[in-house]
């Protein structure tokens, strides 16, 4: 193996926190990979891109710079990979642990006869492949896990497992790929796109902190106050599947076993009980704090601080003492 593979994931042309990250972990296991780090862009962009992509690692930015390359629409993501994979001289491929991203692994792998690992949370290199740990189980297990020999490695990085840190390089070079789509990659096709939601707070996937709120609140008026709270501690918020099931905070920021899966820095839960569905989406923070009026709620058995409580006389002056202190 001369070059690993990153393939960037990005919104407007910007690369995502997660991409960084990948980056420079993928620039940190180079030298014992036996290998330069090549990022893989796919949609239009990867020229404005480049510079960033070099600051964290890249060497070479593989593109394709059609519409359909980018999002939505799985096959044409698999087709342009599979040129990518042509191009280079590779057997390991990085990609974001994203739902959508995972469709496009998993069908790369059966086409390229590789083997795929998910949620990575820590990586080494032994004998020339990649050893992998991942928490399975809610949490519960760590793992160990690597792609059998001779197989190509196609492994899933999960959000902030890995610090974005500039590695001091300088502008990689482009390399365009020759992509044709067969007949099945171009029979769906993406008519529109429309932004729902639009916001100042980071996405909870990648933001460092995030605060989330559950059944404790009691009513879609709590959410308020998450807010509130959030925008003092610049933190995304999400929410416990029992208060989206009531209608109280959109779906697309549910944490949980059926939901959106997060490890930021700090979490903080309010009112929410810690439910093991609930726990598999979060467990990986690395600071948690609960704040829930029942001593025997589940979460408290992860938590790192706790606060038995009324979260409507802890959270106000949590905020109060925070903008006190920002002055």
């Amino acid at each position: 193996m001369s070059e690993l593979l990153v393939l960037i994931d990005h919104s407007e042309a910007a690369p995502r926190k997660l991409s960084l990250q990948m980056l420079s972990a993928a620039a940190g296991l180079a030298d014992d990979a036996g290998a330069n780090v090549s990022a893989v862009w796919l949609g239009p962009g990867a020229a404005d891109a480049a510079s960033t992509l070099g600051a964290h690692g890249a060497t070479k930015v593989y593109h394709w710079d059609s519409e359909d390359a980018y999002g939505y629409v799985t096959l044409p993501q698999v087709e342009a990979l599979e040129a990518a994979l042509e191009a280079a001289d590779t057997d390991t491929v990085f990609f974001a642990s994203t739902n959508h991203v995972k469709d496009v692994a998993s069908r790369l792998a059966i086409r390229a006869d590789g083997g795929v690992i998910t949620d990575v949370t820590g990586l080494k290199v032994e004998d020339g492949r990649f050893v992998a740990t991942k928490e399975v189980f809610g949490g519960d297990k760590i793992t160990t896990s690597k792609v059998a020999d001779g197989k190509l490695q196609l492994l899933g990085i999960a959000s902030n497992a890995f610090p974005a840190e500039e590695s001091g390089g300088g502008d990689p070079e482009l390399v365009a790929l020759d992509v044709e789509l067969s007949d099945a990659a171009k029979a769906a096709t993406v008519v529109s796109v429309e932004k729902v939601g639009t916001s100042d707070r980071p996405d909870i996937a990648e933001a460092a902190i995030v605060v989330a709120g559950g059944r404790g609140l009691g009513n879609e008026d709590g959410f308020q106050l998450m807010e509130q709270l959030a925008d003092v501690l610049g933190a995304g918020v999400g929410a416990s599947r029992a208060a989206t099931d009531a209608g109280w905070y959109p779906h697309r920021y549910q944490i949980g076993q059926t939901g959106r899966t997060i490890s930021p820095t700090l979490y903080l839960g309010s009112g929410i009980s810690g439910a093991i569905q609930h726990r598999a989406g979060m467990q990986t923070s690395q600071n948690i704090v609960a704040i829930n009026k029942d001593a025997e709620a589940p979460i408290f058995q992860i938590a790192d601080f706790g606060v038995v409580g009324d979260l409507y006389d802890v959270v106000p002056k949590l905020i109060e003492e925070l903008e006190t202190r920002k002055g």
